[in-house]
């Protein structure tokens, strides 16, 4: 159980301190989840990046199982069960899939092992495993073969920044359908989506509201998902593939 207790975050800006997250206290229980959205500009992303040690909050404690994690960096959290996914997952040249996999494992798999991890991100894995992760794939492929290498790590708390960001409608649909086989997988571990996505929000066990770096409402997918509908908080499926071209 992840918790984050009375986190502020700013950055300096002109020379003056701009708050981008503001006293935000919240538990993520285990075995859910979770997705946290609100409009654009509201600090969810710096929230996922704040939990990952990408960034350290300039005030709060951050517990994970009752440990104080606040200033541990993103690699000591991995080690401790928090796994990432950036909204661009990065390319690798020369390194294939088979390699990016064993490497967010930790340890040397076999390649069927490897192959079982795309498998169940769609991926056909014979198709992919000696692929270089490098510009020949799409990004709703490299999106897929990124939460494989979360899976592969087995972390405790799976964090997803935007994973819809920059890829197309198709992607979009089969990124939904990996989610929800996650979901229902889920065993000892949650799943942190940041997302504005209606499709997303419709399979959350609890929804976050941030607005302005702060927590405004909480609660289960039929309490809050109405109050979203229409909002920028809750955009439809169809914009994705306008806003991936925007892009």
């Amino acid at each position: 159980m992840l918790e984050l207790k009375n986190i502020s975050f700013g950055v300096e800006d002109d020379g003056q301190e701009k708050e981008i997250i503001r006293d935000v206290s919240l538990t993520l229980p285990d075995n859910k989840l979770i997705v946290v959205t609100g409009p654009n500009g509201g600090g969810k992303s710096t929230l996922a990046r704040i939990i990952a040690g990408i960034e350290t909050p300039s005030s709060g404690q951050i517990l994970l199982d009752g440990e104080d994690i606040t200033h541990l960096s993103i690699t000591e959290r991995a080690k401790k069960g928090i796994g990432f996914a950036f909204q661009q997952p990065v390319r690798f040249k020369g390194l294939q899939v088979l390699d990016l996999i064993r490497l967010a494992a930790g340890k040397h798999l076999t390649v069927m092992d490897a192959c079982s991890y795309l498998s169940k991100v769609g991926l056909c894995a014979r198709d992919y495993i000696n692929r270089e992760v490098n510009s020949s794939l799409s990004g709703g492929e490299l999106k897929r073969i990124e939460i494989a290498t979360v899976l592969a790590k087995a972390p405790s708390l799976a964090i997803f920044d935007e994973p819809e960001a920059g890829i197309d409608l198709w992607s979009f649909q089969n990124l939904i359908e990996v989610f929800q086989r996650l979901r229902e997988h889920i065993k000892d571990s949650s799943i942190l989506i940041i997302s504005h996505q209606e499709r997303i929000l419709n399979i959350a066990d609890e929804i976050i509201v941030l607005r302005d770096g702060q927590l405004v409402r909480r609660g289960s997918r039929d309490e809050i998902l109405p109050e979203l509908i229409g909002t920028s908080a809750a955009i439809p499926a169809c914009r994705v593939a306008e806003e991936s071209e925007a892009m």
